[in-house]
């Protein structure tokens, strides 16, 4: 029977077609911006999206120090790290994370690895997203695009 075939194309590592993006992170709500973040390094904006394969793209924030937090989230939220040791529990809060080195990256890494598959998949895509805090970054080699990301759902 000679009729039209419909298959299902499914990406690999190879086919997938991953740009850099710059995204602009000043005056942004924390959680919104990760989750769309999430959602870009994994590939869900795209029409050949596969699930079980790296399609998503680069992903480069800048001003990450200008992002917020909405309500009382920055004095209230807790975050948990443990040292490893006995009673080697520790709290902080955001306001107090905002004042060490690298503490806001921290902030955003640990949101956004929230919203990303758990195993060797979610790890990997991890490695896609930079986070810096001025408006200076070391990626201008890959030529990325700039987009607003208050136009993505």
């Amino acid at each position: 029977m000679n009729t039209l075939s419909y298959k299902t194309i499914s990406v690999n590592k190879e086919t997938a077609k991953k740009e850099w993006v710059v995204i602009d992170a000043s005056d942004q709500i924390v959680g919104r911006l990760c989750s769309k973040v999430a959602k870009l390094l994994r590939g869900k904006y795209k029409p050949s999206f596969t699930p079980n394969v790296d399609c998503g793209d680069n992903v480069i924030i800048i001003n990450a120090d200008k992002v917020v937090f909405s309500g009382k989230k920055e004095t209230d939220k807790i975050y948990t790290r443990y040292t490893g040791y006995p009673g080697g529990q520790r709290f902080n809060t955001p306001a107090e994370l905002r004042k060490r080195n690298g503490g806001i990256d921290k902030i955003i890494r640990h949101a956004v690895k929230g919203m990303l598959p758990k195993g060797s998949l979610g790890r990997s895509l991890m490695d896609n997203l930079f986070i810096y805090d001025g408006t200076e970054h070391k990626h201008e080699a890959q030529k990325p695009k700039s987009i607003d990301i208050n136009q993505y759902k």
